[in-house]
């Protein structure tokens, strides 16, 4: 265990593989989606980044700027409550403000994938992320960087997932 001014993290000697969804759409996105990888790389060993992928808004509120959108995988020995409440921690320092449920963001960071692992422990830590396998936004940034792993809830590639996807959300370019 290592002890932080802020707070006591939990180290293990097993690395697990696993995959961060990033996104923003306020101020410079790309500044905060380098500052957060930049964030995480103490805690995870960023081995692949996607692309960065503009999207509209999906199930946010009111008019909103486009999505910077992008995903990493990497390595981490940290248990994957540790690992979320390190992502939270990178947002609020990037000033991530929740007022309200679809509000703007600096920076979004997703846990979509810990290894083969199903996590349930509602509301805070559900892996894989519930939604991820409904949203391009998410799943082409991933397919970018980790086309062939797979979601150990279907059995089905990330690949996969993307091309049974179909074209559902509009808006969507690749940069």
């Amino acid at each position: 265990m290592v002890t932080t001014p802020d707070r006591q993290v939990s180290f293990s000697t097993h690395m697990t593989c696993v995959a961060i969804a990033l996104g923003s759409n306020v101020g410079n996105r790309e500044q905060y989606l380098q500052d957060a990888l930049a964030a995480l790389a103490p805690e995870v060993s960023i081995t692949r980044v996607s692309r960065w992928f503009e999207t509209e808004p999906v199930g946010m509120a009111a008019e909103q700027r486009p999505v910077l959108n992008a995903a990493a995988t990497g390595e981490t020995a940290l248990p994957a409550r540790d690992l979320l409440a390190r992502m939270l921690d990178i947002e609020r320092q990037l000033g991530r403000a929740r007022p309200h449920p679809g509000a703007a963001r600096t920076i979004d960071l997703d846990l979509i994938l810990f290894g083969d692992q199903i996590i349930d422990e509602p509301p805070t830590l559900i892996v894989p992320h519930p939604r991820f396998r409904e949203r391009r936004f998410v799943l082409e940034p991933l397919a970018d960087v980790a086309a062939d792993w797979t979601d150990p809830v279907t059995g089905r590639t990330i690949a996969r997932l993307l091309e049974n996807l179909g074209d559902v959300e509009r808006g969507y370019r690749s940069e």
